[in-house]
């Protein structure tokens, strides 16, 4: 199995790179947002790397942070949902906004991805509900301008105290996570877990 690549970046398009490593030029398929963090071409460069066979098919896919493999891995193993999908949400959408919009299951965001449709947006949400994390996903997504410090305690404090209410860790993540995807204006723990009550 091949875990990465480092070497020289001898080409890069939007869509894919050929990495030469040992005398040897490794074409891989990559989403925009590893495109936006490669060098110029002929600087060196580690990417990430997926290896998918298939019995017509062998294709390296390639990433520049370990949270971009990670969630190709987790849309991947989503029934119906193939990797040159699952590059075209990563290259729909931040890590930040896809996470979000998993938890709070908003298909919709999913699904205005281009080549994704209703059904399988939906699929991903129900099927990786239980995977992603709205505080990681605020956090990482930076909300209004804020920074990660500000942003991720103040949703673990309404989770928490949605928990003590007697909701379930699953049910206030989920809660947390709609109300912050449906109302931006929400920055305080205290707002935050009036709307969750309310939905």
């Amino acid at each position: 199995m091949i875990a990465y690549i480092r070497g020289i970046l001898a080409e890069k398009e939007p869509t894919c790179v050929i990495v030469e490593a040992a005398g040897v030029g490794y074409a891989m398929t990559i989403p925009l947002s590893t495109f936006d963090r490669l060098p110029k071409t002929g600087g060196e460069v580690k990417l990430l790397a997926c290896h998918c066979v298939r019995e017509d098919d062998e294709t390296l896919y390639g990433f520049a942070t370990e949270a971009e493999k990670a969630m190709f891995a987790k849309l991947t193993s989503v029934s119906g949902v193939g990797p040159k999908i699952a590059i075209a949400i990563l290259s729909g959408s931040s890590i930040g906004e896809l996470s979000l919009a998993i938890a709070s299951g908003n298909a919709k965001r999913i699904s205005s991805i281009k080549g994704v449709g209703k059904k399988t947006a939906e699929k991903i949400c129900i099927e990786l509900k239980d995977k992603v994390n709205a505080i990681e996903a605020l956090a990482s997504s930076g909300r209004s301008g804020e920074g990660k410090s500000s942003v991720s305690p103040m949703l673990h404090d309404a989770i928490l105290a949605l928990a003590a209410l007697g909701f379930s860790d699953e049910a206030a993540n989920k809660m947390v996570g709609q109300v912050v995807a449906a109302h931006p204006e929400a920055l305080d723990t205290e707002s935050i877990i009036r709307l969750a009550l309310k939905s």
